[in-house]
């Protein structure tokens, strides 16, 4: 059985256009000195550090499910971020003042249920910051459910962004519904300027293309990587530099 699919260097490729986004829903944040903060699906826990220092947090808890990606954390020596290995979608905790998630709900289904009990583990006043993508219609994405789906017939993963994502308004009636009396929530493009269309593929392998290479072994991964490289150019054409535009959804909400 292949062992978890998060390749830490292959991630950090495009570092700088994965965390604008992190920082558009930071910026969301009502500042909090001392908060408590827990941060869900941190990855290498390097912006969860960040994030601490940056709103001026008492703490900060950073939960991922990858071994790989958290044996990458550098907590401060200060004792007041640490990261634990975790199931976001089950996960409870009690007295936060922030549950943040950046680009780490669309891995989990039943968000409704989810956001209930991230609501729970929230003090009184406390605040709520995710933010899930949303590009399943890019032939990006398309390209791969459609390769994976001749490749490996009934055993092909859904794509968890089309399957497991709300729409932005069904999200603002579920904060509403779980008693955050202020709240935002946007659809936000970003658009990303890559060297050429064959980049799309390593940025694709650093996330979606994860739901794949944990069901193949390295030489099968290897071949249905290369026959998605080959549908992308033929549906895209060889294009230098590429543009990429990505859709996200942002939302916040405060119980106060």
């Amino acid at each position: 059985m292949p062992g978890s699919p998060w390749d830490p260097e292959q991630y950090g490729r495009f570092a700088a256009e994965r965390e604008q986004p992190f920082w558009d829903l930071a910026g969301l944040l009502e500042r909090h000195a001392g908060a408590t903060l827990v941060d869900m699906g941190c990855g290498d826990g390097r912006l969860t550090a960040q994030l601490h220092e940056r709103i001026g947090a008492g703490s900060a808890l950073g939960i991922d499910s990858s071994h790989e990606m958290l044996a990458r954390a550098d907590p401060p020596a200060n004792g007041e971020v640490s990261f634990v290995v975790g199931d976001i979608s089950a996960w409870h905790g009690s007295g936060f003042d922030i549950v943040f998630s950046n680009a780490a709900l669309q891995w989990v289904g039943d968000h409704k249920e989810v956001l209930r009990r991230w609501r729970e583990s929230l003090a009184p006043g406390g605040q709520l910051a995710v933010q899930v993508p949303a590009n399943w219609d890019h032939a990006s994405h398309l390209v791969l459910t459609e390769v994976a789906s001749q490749i490996l017939g009934a055993d092909a993963p859904p794509d968890p962004v089309a399957t497991n994502v709300l729409k932005p308004e069904d999200y603002s009636t579920l904060l509403h519904a779980l008693g955050f009396k202020r709240q935002h929530v946007r659809m936000q493009v970003y658009t990303h300027l890559l060297a050429d269309t064959e980049a799309l593929v390593e940025w694709m392998k650093g996330t979606s293309l994860n739901r794949v290479k944990r069901l193949l072994p390295p030489d099968e991964y290897e071949s249905f990587v290369g026959a998605y490289r080959e549908r992308i150019l033929g549906v895209l054409g060889y294009q230098r530099p590429f543009f990429y535009p990505f859709k996200r959804i942002l939302f916040w909400g405060s119980l106060v």
